[in-house]
């Protein structure tokens, strides 16, 4: 399974290179993936400090994809401002992230740590008292996530 990111500087970049670029490229890329699946999501606010998509101090990206309940949206949003930043931010290793938003109630928080041992640091028993204290499990219908080895060779 590969994963690939990519950040745009505008909206309009992004509708440009889909107008103008995309079939192209695609085409170019038939038959060497099984499944796709594509998100385009909108950025709503940074995870710890100002987000910048630069992967050469990164080892390590985590990925949360969410489905939130209908009414759920803005608590969703806010807990991830109030008690999830600031424990990822005071964790060792945790460089940055991005907190994004996609139609029908999706959101991506996508961090970037210096290591798969700096990432394990940030241990499940914090997780399951932050879920608790922000009140995840009536917020978010469905969670997949996953934590990602960057590979170098990938970033462009």
């Amino acid at each position: 399974m590969a994963h690939v990111f990519a950040f745009w500087e505008s909206r309009a970049f992004y509708d440009s290179f889909m107008a103008r670029s995309h079939d192209r490229l695609a085409a170019g890329q038939s038959g060497t993936y099984k499944d796709i699946q594509v998100k385009l999501f909108e950025y709503r606010f940074d995870v710890k400090t100002g987000f910048e998509p630069r992967f050469t101090d990164a080892d390590v990206v985590r990925i949360a994809h969410c489905k939130v309940h209908e009414g759920r949206v803005e608590h969703f949003a806010l807990m991830q401002q109030k008690v999830w930043n600031p424990a990822m931010a005071g964790s060792p290793g945790m460089l940055r992230g991005v907190f994004g938003e996609a139609p029908g109630n999706e959101f991506l928080v996508l961090s970037m740590w210096q290591s798969a041992a700096e990432r394990g640091k940030y241990r499940a028993e914090s997780a399951e008292r932050l879920s608790l204290r922000a009140d995840t499990e009536a917020d978010v219908a469905a969670l997949t996530g996953d934590v990602v080895d960057l590979d170098a060779h990938w970033t462009v």
